[in-house]
């Protein structure tokens, strides 16, 4: 069943968007479908462009102040210009494409807390552009994604939320204008540890894991031994133990610094 949002009516008498999504459910890489019904008004009007994209919320981190910023990213324009006539319907489909490195939304089917990305849809007319509610969608992890995913909740660990940060992680494949954190409560065995926090880089071919213990806000400790960094290739991943490969990390952290 598609997802409705209905834009605001473009002044009095003027056009009205709706925005239907084929399936919210889509994955990094994949495509999300749907079609954008614009519904002409009592006067003709001059449409000048139409687009859909996908946005965020991110959390902004500027000295010691900290505010929610809404980010666009993959914008896609359909079509060019044309006239809309007195209430006409016109429908244009779309295949918008999910970035590799899009955040993970949804894990076994629950949602992440923090999360908020959907389309969004921008309709220019009269030189102005009028843009609609956030239409969500559930991304679901890749198969690589979850499985280092599947190995925490193996050992116990248990998500306490996630959030997505402007900036760029050093040292990875990156190129959106952001990040996300998965943080994870640890279990009773690895006592000392107050949280892991685990981010995904994907591109088509593999993707990059950033794991870190016990962080400090805003940094990223490469030089600290609670800091580790892998590539996982996304169809060769089967071959590790990836619950194995994250106790053997923890355990050799935790006995250096007698945390457990």
């Amino acid at each position: 069943m598609g997802f409705k949002k209905l834009l605001a009516s473009l002044g009095a008498g003027g056009a009205s968007v709706e925005t239907v999504l084929t399936e919210v459910n889509v994955v990094p890489g994949g495509v999300v479908q749907g079609e954008v019904r614009i519904q002409g008004g009592s006067v003709n009007q001059e449409i000048q462009g139409l687009t859909v994209g996908l946005q965020a919320r991110v959390e902004v981190e500027s000295g010691d102040e900290e505010y929610k910023q809404n980010i666009d990213f993959a914008k896609l324009r359909l079509g060019g210009a044309f006239e809309l006539q007195a209430g006409a319907v016109h429908t244009v489909p779309f295949g918008l494409e999910i970035p590799w490195e899009t955040p993970v939304t949804m894990i076994d089917g629950q949602a992440l807390r923090g999360m908020h990305i959907g389309v969004t849809t921008g309709l220019e007319i009269a030189r102005a552009v009028d843009s609609g509610d956030l239409d969500p969608i559930n991304v679901h992890p890749l198969p690589a994604q979850k499985a280092i995913l599947d190995a925490f909740i193996r050992l116990g660990f248990r998500f306490k939320n996630a959030d997505l940060e402007k900036g760029h992680i050093r040292g990875t494949r990156q190129t959106l204008p952001f990040y996300q954190e998965v943080e994870f409560y640890p279990p009773s065995q690895y006592r000392g540890l107050n949280q892991v926090e685990l981010s995904f880089v994907a591109d088509g071919h593999g993707m990059d894991v950033i794991l870190e213990m016990d962080k400090k806000p805003g940094l990223f400790s490469e030089g600290s031994d609670t800091f580790r960094s892998f590539q996982v290739g996304l169809h060769d991943f089967h071959g590790t133990d990836w619950a194995a490969y994250l106790n053997q990390w923890l355990s050799e952290v935790g006995s250096k610094r007698n945390w457990f």
